[in-house]
């Protein structure tokens, strides 16, 4: 379906591109393929370096503090979870999403999936725990936004950090409401 959706705006584009003589579709690939080059080089070391301070923190036992943390937390939202390996990684992409840093959560959450999926009763099918950590990993909480305040500062914006206030109220309100609804319909469904 989403295939379907993507060729028929980029069809759309393509066709509008030829009908309307004021835009050089040539210019525009090109400045739009330089644009992405200078996003990639100015936020890439951002993500290597932040990478690399979450693969020292996995092997130096941090994250694992960190989920040892987390536990109390995490069993009462996922109860279902009993792998710790599984409660590492998903602490781990709670670590990096709440430095708003998505890109570096990414293997953490697949292989937090992974993980949870072994445990499952059902492999291949979303379990409780599987959902409820989606919910964390796509609303979770964002103290430090610093993707966004990168690319504030890649297109030279006047006060980068000025989102990290309203960046946590939004992703709190987003992570409550998640979750919330979560909890209700877990609840309804084991009635």
């Amino acid at each position: 379906m989403i295939n379907k959706i993507w060729l028929i705006l980029i069809s759309v584009g393509i066709g509008y591109s030829f009908f309307n003589n004021s835009i050089n579709m040539g210019d525009v690939i090109l400045n739009s393929a330089n644009s992405a080059y200078e996003l990639i080089i100015s936020i890439g070391p951002l993500i290597v370096l932040w990478s690399g301070i979450i693969n020292i923190a996995s092997n130096s036992g941090l994250l694992y503090k960190f989920s040892k943390f987390l536990r109390p937390f995490l069993k009462r939202i996922m109860p279902s979870v009993k792998g710790e390996k599984a409660l590492e990684y998903i602490s781990s992409n709670i670590a990096a999403n709440m430095l708003g840093l998505g890109s570096v959560a990414t293997p953490a959450g697949l292989k937090a999936m992974k993980e949870l999926n072994e445990e499952n009763e059902k492999p291949g099918v979303a379990s409780e725990g599987m959902i409820t950590f989606l919910i964390l990993n796509t609303s979770g909480v964002t103290i430090i936004p610093m993707t966004v305040i990168a690319l504030r500062m890649a297109y030279r914006s006047i006060n980068p950090s000025a989102i990290i206030i309203p960046s946590i109220i939004a992703t709190l309100v987003s992570s409550i409401c998640g979750l919330g609804l979560d909890y209700f319909i877990r609840r309804r469904n084991a009635k």
